[in-house]
């Protein structure tokens, strides 16, 4: 099986066909049962977020899996897998492994280094966890993952200056604006990102802060937590006609403003400049919007535009994070292959372990006479001949665990010493003795190291 990830984002497809693929948070549990039950995925998580939307998940059969995920992600969005197979980006194994990484440090955001996908991952690995569709090979993959986005925010700079996308999105209107001193603002979606403008707005210096939400309690809770004003989505049109920057990020599937509300109070305004920045996926704000007179509409293009500007700036931070993920990389293929060889390894042992005992008991009648000392000694000795033998295909196994020929030499191994796995039922010659192959071993015979199913 392998660990696969298939997906889609604001690099791989245009925002207008991107915001169609976007899976909400109430469709999450309904989106993970769907792909959990497909006939080639063992394990899955699903992360939908406003930069991108992937499904993780364990293969059973690669292309199966492909055909799997590709087809749920276009039952999601009601479109013909054709309509954007071509945007979609595939990694498997080392490959998904690193990527998830990179993801999780913020390498894969439209604003490099952004702390909210760190706090998103999580989320969407605790509710696949919830929801019974992430099992050990996931949950051991994104616990270490966790631990790589923490460990580049503590040992970097990537997340200082500006680290999300509602920072991201309040900086570009203060560039656009020049400043955003005595301005007033109108943030719309009280969520993770309209928290983000809300509070970045505050430190800005505007002059008023006012909150829509559809939950009033939220907005009032924002509201007061920055020194705002709280409003309900029926109050935007009133709010609109006197404010001067629009700042909008709801988890909404529809638009929350359209062009026909909105044109005639752009008239009201008395040719006074509106900036309006959309940073929602899907959109928040009807695009015809953008070509009224006065009005200025930016998306998540031109938050990603702004922010490949400031990159050039970072690249040393990027550096040091991409130096930590090849670190945890390293160190997560250790533990995985030490994860993968141990069962193996623990058979052979067992196996030699119920072949010298068999081997002693059978010669019980002839040591009898020895007294417990000499026992000891013969216990030492044929522990020691075991231990021996062992020792070069134990550390054999272990230094190449991962890799092609680990795998060529555990399969060697299975078949040599009749090394089965659970349920396959029992090895050929398992059980047979070395005193009944006569007093000399002839070359080629030597016996499979395996207990039959029922020796413990």
């Amino acid at each position: 099986m392998s660990v696969v990830v298939i997906g889609l984002n604001h690099r791989t497809m245009p925002l207008d066909q991107f915001e169609r693929m976007a899976i909400g948070e109430p469709q999450l549990p309904k989106a993970l049962a769907m792909v959990r039950g497909t006939d080639h995925v063992a394990e899955t998580v699903v992360l939908s977020t406003c930069n991108r939307t992937e499904v993780y998940a364990v293969a059973e059969k690669f292309h199966g899996a492909y055909s799997d995920i590709r087809d749920f992600l276009a039952q999601m969005a009601d479109v013909a897998p054709e309509e954007f197979s071509d945007h979609l980006y595939v990694h498997y194994d080392e490959g998904a492994v690193r990527h998830l990484f990179s993801v999780v440090c913020g390498l894969d955001s439209v604003v490099v280094g952004e702390h909210e996908i760190l706090g998103q991952t999580k989320d969407a690995w605790e509710l696949a966890q919830d929801e019974s569709a992430a099992g050990p090979v996931l949950n051991m993959l994104f616990r270490h993952a966790v631990e790589t986005g923490k460990r580049a925010r503590t040992e970097t700079s990537i997340g200082r200056h500006i680290a999300s996308a509602s920072q991201a999105a309040v900086a570009m209107a203060a560039e656009r604006l020049g400043t955003l001193e005595g301005r007033s603002v109108l943030v719309v979606g009280a969520g993770e990102m309209g928290e983000g403008m809300a509070v970045t707005l505050a430190r800005s210096g505007v002059r008023e802060v006012l909150v829509a939400n559809r939950t009033r309690a939220r907005a009032d809770a924002l509201a007061e937590r920055v020194g705002g004003r709280a409003v309900g989505l029926d109050a935007i049109p009133d709010a609109v006609r006197n404010v001067d920057v629009l700042l909008t990020s709801t988890g909404a599937t529809e638009l929350i403003v359209d062009h026909a509300e909105f044109a005639p109070l752009v008239q009201e305004r008395d040719d006074r400049p509106l900036l309006i920045v959309d940073i929602a996926v899907p959109r928040d704000v009807d695009r015809a919007i953008g070509d009224l007179a006065g009005v200025t509409l930016l998306d998540m293009d031109d938050l990603r535009r702004f922010a490949e500007a400031g990159m050039r700036a970072r690249r040393r931070e990027v550096v040091d994070v991409q130096s930590i993920i090849e670190e945890e990389l390293e160190r997560y293929r250790s533990s995985t292959s030490a994860r993968t060889v141990s069962p193996l390894i623990a058979k052979l042992h067992e196996g030699a372990e119920w072949i010298r005992r068999s081997e002693l008991e059978r010669y019980a009648a002839r040591l009898e006479g020895l007294d417990p000392r000499q026992r000891e000694s013969v216990e030492a000795l044929t522990r020691g001949i075991v231990a021996k033998l062992l020792h070069q295909p134990t550390v054999a196994l272990k230094d190449t665990a991962g890799s092609a020929r680990g795998e060529r030499l555990a399969d060697a191994l299975r078949d040599v010493f009749g090394l089965r796995e659970e349920g396959d039922g029992p090895a050929p010659l398992g059980s047979t003795p070395l005193s009944e192959l006569g007093e000399e071993i002839p070359p080629g015979s030597v016996p499979p190291i395996a207990a039959p199913p029922n020796a413990r």
